[in-house]
């Protein structure tokens, strides 16, 4: 039976869709450096145009391009950086303190399994010659052995060293040629479908310029809340590791994963020393449980599922579904994927709720 113009046109739409899926699934590990400069350059072209807009044509565009890029990235660095007083001070703190907590931990556990019946001898003169060994060596053996024990093999090293070096690049070509990149993707729609695409996606970039804004709230939130926190309990290093928490949550799960183990390091050996280990345990389930269950059902969902019109049950869904799917990447994503899908789920409501199929029933 031979196919009418319009099952051609659906079946010809579906076979380009298909390989374009198959295509980057297959080529996921290599698109992994692109599209993260891809969203960094969808979030810093505005603010490249506006200095170019700025300058009136005298400033260049390589140097607003230059300026903006070279500010993001020493922000990023700024945010890393934030954890080498953490270290700096903690190091010298732990190697202090591991003899004595020691001691105590086996002053703490031989009579409570002598009580249980379990005679069991701690060697804790072995166990301190080996945490002093290991606390004593120098930073490129602690790397080393680092590396070693989370079996990173030297082509993921590379590839981490690779994408480091090649998102920035790509972010500046990106950034130098947005609008002409953007102009020849919508240069392959059928001129017929230009103004269905050009109102699909003006609704989709004023989405996920609130879920941008959103986010930054969400951060800028978080950080102020972590440091007053862990302030209130009386960490000496309640600003640099709050801060860092609030504004690596930009990274789901990690970001508050790296800022809970700082806070944690950071609380036991200075409350350690005093003799006020359950202080630091106390400091840890109050801020950290109380941040995480303000994050989860309070300031993402409401700054930023409701700013990009999202139940917060879709927001939790979205990160474990693009997360198992794609990954780290996946996380990174699942919240902008998510505000254009809702667009392209709006329109399609609409269309359904206005065809045959539907009215006829």
């Amino acid at each position: 039976m031979p196919m009418s113009p319009t099952q051609k046109r659906a079946l010809s739409w579906l076979l380009l869709i298909f390989g374009a899926v198959l295509a980057f699934w297959l080529l996921a590990p290599v698109l992994t450096p692109f599209v993260v400069a891809a969203i960094l350059a969808y979030a810093l072209t505005p603010v490249v145009d506006w200095l170019d807009g700025l300058g009136r044509g005298r400033l260049p565009r390589l140097l607003a391009v230059v300026l903006v890029e070279v500010i993001f990235l020493l922000l990023l660095a700024a945010l890393l950086l934030l954890v080498v007083p953490v270290l700096v001070k903690q190091l010298p703190l732990l190697r202090d303190q591991v003899p004595p907590m020691l001691d105590r931990l086996n002053d703490t556990v031989q009579p409570l399994l002598s009580q249980l019946g379990l005679h069991v001898s701690l060697d804790v003169a072995g166990l301190k010659a080996f945490a002093m060994e290991h606390l004593s060596a120098n930073v490129q053996d602690g790397l080393g052995q680092v590396l070693a024990s989370a079996k990173l093999g030297g082509s993921v090293a590379l590839s981490l060293v690779g994408n480091a070096v090649l998102i920035p690049v790509v972010l500046f070509y990106l950034l130098m040629e947005w609008r002409r990149f953007m102009g020849l993707l919508l240069g392959l729609v059928p001129p017929r479908l230009h103004p269905v695409v050009n109102s699909f996606t003006s609704e989709a970039d004023t989405v996920l310029g609130q879920y941008l804004h959103g986010q930054l709230l969400v951060m800028g939130v978080l950080a102020v809340y972590y440091s007053v926190g862990l302030a209130l309990f009386g960490l000496n290093l309640a600003l640099p590791i709050g801060v860092f928490t609030g504004l690596a949550v930009a990274i789901p799960y990690l970001g508050f994963g790296l800022g809970l183990i700082l806070a944690s390091l950071a609380g036991f050996l200075e409350f350690a020393a005093q003799g006020q280990a359950m202080h630091a345990l106390l400091m840890l389930v109050v801020v950290y449980g109380a941040g995480q269950l303000l994050e989860s059902f309070v300031l993402t969902p409401r700054l930023v599922g409701e700013r990009i019109g999202l139940h917060p049950l879709a927001v939790i869904f979205a990160l474990m579904a693009f997360g198992h799917l794609l990954g780290f990447v996946g996380v990174l994503l699942a919240l902008p994927l998510s505000a254009v899908l809702l667009v392209a789920v709006r329109r399609a409501r609409l269309a359904y709720l206005a065809s045959a199929l539907y009215q006829d029933a």
